[in-house]
């Protein structure tokens, strides 16, 4: 099933983290091609402590033959590797982010993970890059294509492009 993971970091070589990370998730048994990679994307912090650091963000889309649960495990897997702590206060920097934002048609929610995102919709920094490599997927209980989505989004933070190709 075609699955979408979003990137994020405001950590050391942002970019950098993002491609590790990305490799990383290619590497997983059970994730395949084609994969399609949005640009990169600067975005200022939104809740977070002052003086928090910018973050790049971007997403993947794979195909995915995973259970959801095994999924997030495999990515928190990579998010530890990367230097994340498994604890830390909610917003706090980080080297890297790996969210779950949808699984083929899949509608989830237990103690572990909800799919698809629930706050996929209300985040441009995830709605802009998805409208790139996605724009006309409807999501499960979303009713709209991505790209509609994005131009009803209320959110104006700014995103700005670092990087169509990497």
């Amino acid at each position: 099933m075609r699955t979408a993971i979003a990137l994020g970091a405001n950590l050391g070589d942002r970019l950098a983290a993002l491609r590790d990370a990305r490799e990383a998730v290619l590497q997983i048994d059970g994730i395949s091609g084609p994969a399609i990679s949005s640009p990169v994307y600067e975005t200022d912090p939104i809740d977070c402590a002052p003086g928090t650091p910018s973050f790049y963000n971007a997403v993947l889309e794979v195909d995915c033959t995973l259970n959801p649960v095994i999924l997030l495990d495999q990515l928190q897997s990579i998010e530890a590797a990367m230097g994340r702590p498994s604890k830390r206060p909610r917003n706090a920097p980080r080297p890297i982010d790996l969210d779950v934002l949808y699984i083929g048609n899949t509608v989830l929610q237990n103690e572990e993970i909800v799919i698809p995102h629930p706050r996929l919709h209300l985040r441009r920094f995830v709605l802009e890059p998805l409208a790139v490599i996605a724009p006309e997927r409807i999501l499960p209980g979303l009713h709209l294509p991505i790209a509609t989505l994005l131009e009803r989004l209320d959110d104006r933070a700014e995103l700005r492009l670092i990087i169509s190709t990497w």
